[in-house]
């Protein structure tokens, strides 16, 4: 991966995590960076970055940008030619998409605690896809959810809403 599509990545993940539901605009992440770290690069030179102009970093803005997008400062540099990680497997990326926006959901819940503390639980698993797929097999087997309602949780049985 480039330093330029690392750049792009992180604008999208920080704008999932700050509950925008897209990518920060370049924009965005220059007038919060001043206002989180009290400086900031011009939104040009980031456009300069993400294009591939400036596939080097002074050790000044990659410091200033490894703080902003909270990462290790050697992760912005260009992997070298045929360099993988698991996370970049489609199934990885796919997994850490899916906690990104169970995390801001869960954000979102403040006023109801339970329901706030089980999308974290959902995102704290080691494969958050399991359970939410398994809830979506629960939902497509009629009566399950009733059923299994009733064996983990028989108190809450006759308030729950449906």
């Amino acid at each position: 991966m480039t330093l330029a599509q690392k750049i792009r990545n992180l604008r999208n993940v920080e704008g999932s995590l700050r509950g925008l539901g897209r990518a920060m605009t370049q924009d965005e992440v220059v007038r919060v960076m001043r206002k989180q770290l009290g400086k900031a690069i011009s939104q040009s030179y980031l456009s300069q970055i993400e294009s591939g102009a400036r596939p080097h970093l002074t050790h000044t803005t990659r410091t200033l940008l490894a703080r902003f997008f909270r990462v290790y400062p050697g992760f912005l540099v260009d992997d070298p030619e045929g360099y993988h990680t698991e996370l970049t497997s489609e199934l990885r990326v796919h997994d850490a998409k899916v906690d990104t926006w169970l995390l801001s959901g869960a954000d979102r819940f403040q006023s109801d605690p339970l329901l706030r503390a089980s999308i974290l639980k959902i995102a704290e698993y080691e494969d958050s896809r399991r359970p939410i797929l398994l809830m979506g097999e629960i939902l497509r087997t009629p009566g399950l959810i009733d059923r299994l309602e009733e064996v983990l949780r028989p108190a809450h049985r006759h308030g729950a809403e449906h």
